[in-house]
């Protein structure tokens, strides 16, 4: 079997995943990258002069198979890899950096592309194919093609060290996940926590051939336990054994990994000319400039500072009169809480899981977007798949046409990243007349279904799985000719609108009604539950809120200056969070070398576009409402404007097609209860 190639001789083009061997991938990524090569050669070598068709479309379409490739290993080393496949990983990554540089510093190829784009007023080029130049040009002048030779040389080497750090970030703060396990013997230890909790602790504990139950810093099981243990010295104990993740001083330490990769950033951008990595990452997104981040993050903090002091005082008093806490620490933050919720609203996750059981819960998400974009899934079983517990489904149209594959892969597992995601293995473009339709993945970790009861999700979980849904209909929906282009390959603080958007169903009586039925008597969800999830929905939002921006500040600190000084990581931190601080610090614990999304990942300086798609999906939704949640046209305005067209046009063009108008950022404050 070769994974050498774009096609495979499945249905539907889908990955053979069980076809493909570990030792495997190397050779392929060699000769997929060579392959490659020689198509870029191809347009550099052509005889005839630069048109677009010749050289920018064909640089589009070329290197199709190695993007293939890439997509099923690296999606593969999240969600189901193994020590061989990190190696590989850590072996073919700069491998990839090199290539990329051959071609962004390429001077023949830009040479050609600098000529398409000098003439572009005079080419009749639609609105996609205007992007596109754009954006071809873009990558190479932001990305070295200007600098000299000694230059180039200096952003290679930064790059191929970026890439290896990266990689290594992400695989000790795995480790250090799954290296961390709390063996409890004793029942009187479990005091507090739900049944569901306890039983898959027990099987837990089983699998591992030990007595009792085991707890560890996988999201289902550390939530609940930090929620609702009422042993506090426990809680505490767990609560520091995940904010220490990968700041040990062991092997699996990032601390100098994480300052080697801000100061390789900073040198970076500093190299392509820009002041700082954020500098040069704003320049391609919305916000445009750090300042106007900053400026955003200052009128969102002015406003929530206050709400969430009112609210952390008053979490103070109640812990003060409840068990005579002297000050709440960050292990007590959720256990009170979520015991303050339940005497205000008489709402907790235990009373409400029964209703979402995860199958129910995931044709809801179906339902829904059934009777927004008349969209069906169909599970189908003659599609390979990566692990037994993913389920795969047909998605069609109203016309019966294919739309997209999806994949869903929702439980943990040693091999396996924390967190949730969607990702694509296929990409949507048009080529040769014909739409080549998408295979998109969600990939989550709830609690999985034990020997007594099916996987319920809390309701946290419910709307983390209809974001990451709202994420996969970006990808399913796309309709663009270009891949570069397509699906959620949009600015960055623009991709966060479809899932965010999808969260609002959830707390919508008429949407709940769809799929919250309890899993034994098939009871909709009572009326009461509805309206108490409603009311609790701005519950400690300006604590909330607060917190969401501490990480956006966090990341714009690390990104918006010079990092060269920085000698301490946890005093850089701590000075970092001073202005969002509401619990007393605890000493062993660091949130930046665990920080995946900004230091493994794509946030970086792009934390910020959560809260700023929360200003959009807040405004969007709120023109749901006004003409009705499912209404069908408003639907198919957000389709043709929003989810088909991906980066095609510029977000702020898009969505005032859709809407009629800028974003109101009050319909955010509205909804958060921080506006009266």
């Amino acid at each position: 079997m070769s994974i050498l190639t774009s096609i495979f001789l499945t249905k539907h083009n889908t990955a053979p995943f069980s076809q493909i061997k570990l030792n495997d991938y190397q050779p392929a990524f060699i000769e997929n990258i060579a392959a490659a090569k020689a198509e870029i050669d191809a347009i550099i070598n052509n005889p005839v002069a630069p048109t677009f068709e010749n050289t920018i479309e064909a640089m589009e379409f070329s290197g199709n198979a190695l993007d293939r490739l890439s997509s099923i290993f690296f999606n593969l080393n999240s969600a189901e890899t193994c020590e061989e496949m990190q190696k590989i990983a850590q072996e073919v990554s700069p491998l990839l950096t090199e290539f990329s540089n051959d071609i962004t510093l390429n001077e023949d190829l830009f040479k050609r592309i600098k000529a398409v784009y000098e003439q572009k007023d005079g080419l009749n080029l639609s609105a996609e194919q205007a992007t596109l130049l754009d954006k071809k040009f873009k990558s190479f002048s932001r990305n070295g093609a200007l600098l000299s030779k000694e230059k180039k040389l200096k952003l290679r080497e930064i790059d191929t060290e970026l890439a290896k750090l990266k990689l290594t970030y992400g695989e000790n703060v795995l480790a250090e996940t799954n290296n961390y396990q709390m063996h409890i013997t004793q029942e009187s230890d479990l005091k507090g926590l739900p049944e569901g909790t306890i039983e898959a602790a027990k099987a837990l504990a089983k699998s591992k051939e030990l007595e009792g139950w085991i707890f560890t810093l996988d999201h289902p099981s550390y939530l609940p336990f930090v929620t609702y243990a009422d042993n506090r010295e426990l809680r505490k104990e767990m609560a520091i054994a995940a904010g220490k993740k990968a700041f040990q001083n062991n092997e699996f330490d990032n601390q100098e990994i994480t300052l080697k990769i801000a100061k390789l950033r900073f040198k970076r951008a500093n190299l392509l000319g820009y002041e700082t990595h954020s500098h040069f990452v704003l320049e391609e997104r919305m916000a445009q400039n750090p300042d106007k981040v900053k400026s955003f993050f200052n009128d969102l903090l002015d406003k929530a500072k206050p709400a969430a002091q009112k609210e952390f005082a008053e979490l103070t008093a109640f812990a003060a009169a409840l068990d005579g806490i002297d000050h709440l620490e960050k292990w007590d933050g959720a256990y009170y809480s979520e015991k303050l919720k339940q005497k205000l609203f008489n709402l907790n996750d235990e009373k409400l899981k029964p209703y979402f059981q995860l199958e129910n819960v995931l044709n809801g998400a179906f339902t829904i977007a059934g009777k927004l974009f008349g969209l069906t899934f169909t599970e189908v079983f003659d599609i390979d798949k990566y692990h037994e517990e993913v389920t795969t489904y047909k998605v069609k149209d109203e016309f019966g046409e294919l739309v997209a594959i999806f994949y869903a892969d929702f439980f943990p597992r040693k091999g396996k990243r924390n967190g949730a995601w969607m990702t694509s293995f296929k990409s949507q473009y048009i080529k040769d007349n014909k739409n080549e339709r998408p295979h998109i993945s969600n990939v989550c970790n709830f609690t999985k279904p034990t020997e007594t009861k099916p996987s319920l999700l809390t309701f946290n979980e419910v709307t983390t799985l209809f974001h990451e849904f709202g994420h996969g209909l970006h990808g399913m929906l796309a309709n663009t000719t270009y891949p570069s282009l397509s699906g959620t390959s949009v600015y960055w603080d623009f991709v966060e609108l479809p899932s965010q958007i999808m969260e609002n169903w959830c707390y919508e009586p008429e949407a709940l009604a769809l799929f919250a039925k309890h899993y034994e008597t098939g009871e909709i969800i009572p009326q009461e539950y509805v309206n108490k999830i409603k009311e609790s929905a701005s519950f400690q939002e300006g604590m909330a809120t607060l917190r969401q921006l501490s990480f956006g500040l966090l990341d714009m600190a690390f990104h918006s200056n010079n990092p060269s000084e920085i000698k301490d990581i946890k005093a850089f931190e701590k000075k970092a969070f001073e202005g969002t601080t509401l619990y007393p610090d605890v000493a062993e614990n660091c949130m930046s070398v665990s920080f995946s999304h900004i230091f493994a990942g794509g946030y970086s300086s792009g934390y910020y576009s959560y809260k700023w798609a929360e200003v959009l999906d807040a405004d969007a939704f709120a023109y749901f409402q006004e003409c009705g949640i499912f209404d069908k046209d408003v639907a198919t305005k957000f389709k043709d404007n929003v989810l088909s067209k991906g980066g095609t046009e510029l977000p702020m063009e898009l969505y005032k097609r859709f809407r009629g108008q800028e974003p109101n950022a009050d319909a955010l404050l509205k909804r958060a209860g921080l506006l009266k």
